[in-house]
């Protein structure tokens, strides 16, 4: 079985790569496509997404989970992956025959944009990472990603040169990530044999897989749905300016994710042994980390907005300062949310309080998206997604509070949240006495990592907590190996 530390730091570096790639292009998109270019882009890829949030049906999560149980037993993790397989494929293929059937015979704005886009739908047709990521070889989906992410941001420089080339930008980026899925084929003999499935067998995965996609729809309709009301209610600058925006948020929020990702399968196989002591022990170790890492991001965020945008994207997304500042609130809220529902929710089949909890978020955000964008715009996308994953953070917290210690983790939380409330002060007003430039904003980072850590530093010199203890061993020890002192 894989180490979580070195699964972790797999996780860790692939969503760095993530981080820095987006740093990369980003600033180069907003200049060459300009909002409407970066508008039209989101439209279609939200719109493709759904088909292939459907062609998914559940598979990432049911899937994950469902390889992690059996993993131990090389028989029924044949049977298993065979028959999961099964219904993935035939769902999938049926779903892109549908986009295709949509192409054909509605009226599309940008058809061939919308075209090309199919590549995302055939992607999740051949997709299989969720049985790696149950089997929790992280390895194998991490290098492949991050070779072909690399190849992809190469072609995007020399293939997008102007606001002509928006068809070009969407065909690099769909196109990788189904040549993405279709290389990690290659390793799935050496850990599975693919055996006849059983179809009555099969069927049973249906239910469950629908239990998880109903949630997937929900979230969907506060990360995606956002996007194609402003497009819809508003024009596609709107969009440009909300998709930017959004896009520092998600990049803030990989780390987050690539915790999820690793221990909801090690969550798993705890407790499918009964193992309650044991996830007790990481979801509280988790819950300090990502409290730390959440509320770091979202001050600085926030702190950094005013320069940022117009130095990042440029003068003409000046608007995305006050749009990110306000996307950073849901940061805390949302990875609280995800350690509750990686580490305990899904791992103990408490499946409908997740259900229960993402719907509602969806019905609050879409209410207040049809109240507010007609109003305020990109905005009112802003306050609707903030709003929803507050919601969705309470529901979850609420129906784990007899077995997490919901209120435990939110006072530990007090120190982080005092050192990022200094630290967006400071970093705030020293944006304001310096004009937009990049020397302005990276002594705006400097000075808010530094007073940031150091507040933590000396908390952590007064408490002598774990989980900062532990992080100043890794250090150094990342430290001695750089040096060669042991």
């Amino acid at each position: 079985m894989a180490s979580l530390k070195r699964n972790f730091a797999y996780q860790v570096l692939y969503q760095f790569l993530l981080i820095v790639l987006p740093l990369i292009t980003s600033p180069y998109i907003a200049r060459v496509l300009g909002p409407s270019g970066v508008g039209i882009y989101s439209y279609t890829y939200s719109i493709s997404s759904y088909f292939a949030l459907f062609a998914k049906l559940g598979i990432h999560v049911y899937g994950n989970r469902s390889i992690a149980t059996v993993r131990d037993n090389q028989k029924d993790l044949n049977k298993t992956f065979s028959d999961l397989l099964f219904v993935h494929v035939g769902i999938a293929f049926f779903v892109l025959v549908v986009y295709i059937i949509y192409l054909t015979f509605i009226p599309i704005e940008n058809k061939a944009i919308a075209t090309v886009q199919i590549f995302y739908v055939i992607a999740e047709l051949i997709e299989v990472n969720w049985f790696f990521f149950g089997m929790e070889q992280f390895k194998i989906s991490v290098v492949r990603n991050s070779i072909i992410k690399l190849l992809t941001v190469i072609a995007i420089f020399l293939l997008v040169k102007n606001e002509t080339d928006t068809f070009m930008y969407c065909a690099i980026l769909s196109i990788s990530a189904a040549v993405s899925e279709l290389t990690i084929w290659i390793y799935v003999p050496k850990y599975v044999k693919i055996i006849k499935p059983d179809f009555r067998a099969a069927k049973k995965h249906i239910v469950p897989m629908i239990s998880f996609f109903i949630p997937s729809v929900a979230v969907s309709l506060y990360k995606v749905m956002d996007k194609i009301m402003l497009g819809a209610m508003k024009d596609s600058i709107n969009l440009g300016y909300y998709e930017n925006s959004e896009k520092v948020t998600a990049i803030a929020l990989t780390v987050v994710t690539a915790l999820g990702t690793v221990m909801m399968p090690r969550m798993s196989n705890l407790a499918s042994k009964g193992d309650k002591k044991g996830e007790l022990r990481i979801t509280d170790l988790s819950m300090k980390y990502i409290c730390l890492l959440s509320l770091a991001m979202a001050f600085g965020i926030a702190g950094v907005s005013k320069v940022f945008a117009p130095v990042f994207y440029g003068d003409k997304f000046r608007e995305c300062s006050a749009l990110m500042a306000g996307l950073s609130i849901s940061i805390p809220f949302t990875s609280f949310a995800n350690v509750i529902r990686t580490q305990y929710l899904i791992p103990n089949h408490r499946d409908r309080v997740f259900q229960l909890s993402v719907i509602c978020g969806a019905v609050v955000n879409l209410f207040n998206n049809w109240i507010l964008i007609p109003i305020l715009g990109a905005m009112g996308a802003v306050v609707g997604t903030v709003i929803a994953e507050i919601s969705v953070c309470l529901i979850q917290s609420f129906f784990s509070r007899g077995q997490l210690p919901i209120a435990s983790y939110v006072k530990k939380s007090v120190p982080f949240m005092i050192s990022g409330l200094v630290m967006f002060i400071c970093v705030d007003r020293f944006g304001d006495c310096f004009p937009n430039t990049v020397i302005t904003l990276l002594l705006q980072v400097i000075c808010g990592v530094l007073i940031y850590f150091t507040m933590i530093f000396a908390y952590w010199k007064v408490t002598n907590d774990e989980v900062l203890i532990s992080i100043e061993r890794y250090i150094r020890n990342i430290a001695g190996r750089i040096s060669g002192k042991p």
